[in-house]
């Protein structure tokens, strides 16, 4: 008698969500490489520790713009040190399967549904923290994983 061995491969076909425009000014979502304060993709070397996010290129006082359509649920404070007030804001949206934060951002509101393109907030002043950075909007998952893939 014969065996007859059959192998089935499942391929999953996800959604394949990928950012739209977060900022004003930066329709391609260009990421921030490297200037004198280091380098802005997922793993970057931050003194002992690695950089859990992307770095968007976003001028001071720009435009944030939902990148797909999203649920806001909440915002974030992103540090503890008082001399980086001026940047200390954020939000957590969900939306197409994910989780993510985006920080540096004063948001509009911090709950309710958002369509794709549609104003979420403005970029922060990062000069007056960081002077001499790429001033950015960080993209970093709920999980901490690495987001450029949806890049």
């Amino acid at each position: 008698m014969k065996r007859v061995v059959v192998l089935l491969a499942v391929l999953c076909v996800c959604d394949g969500v990928k950012f739209g425009q977060l900022c004003s000014g930066n329709p391609t979502n260009t990421r921030r490489t490297s200037d004198t304060w280091g380098q802005g993709h997922y793993g970057a070397r931050r003194g002992s520790r690695d950089h859990k996010g992307l770095d968007i290129v976003c001028d001071d006082g720009s435009t944030v713009y939902a990148p797909f359509d999203v649920t806001l649920d909440g915002g974030v404070i992103v540090y503890t040190d008082p001399r980086k007030a001026a940047i200390n804001n954020g939000i957590k949206l969900r939306g197409g399967g994910l989780c993510f934060k985006l920080f540096y951002v004063q948001p509009d509101r911090t709950s309710g549904s958002v369509r794709k393109g549609e104003r979420i907030g403005t970029m922060l002043p990062m000069q007056n923290v960081y002077q001499g950075i790429t001033s950015h909007v960080h993209v970093q998952m709920c999980d901490r994983s690495d987001p450029t893939q949806y890049f």
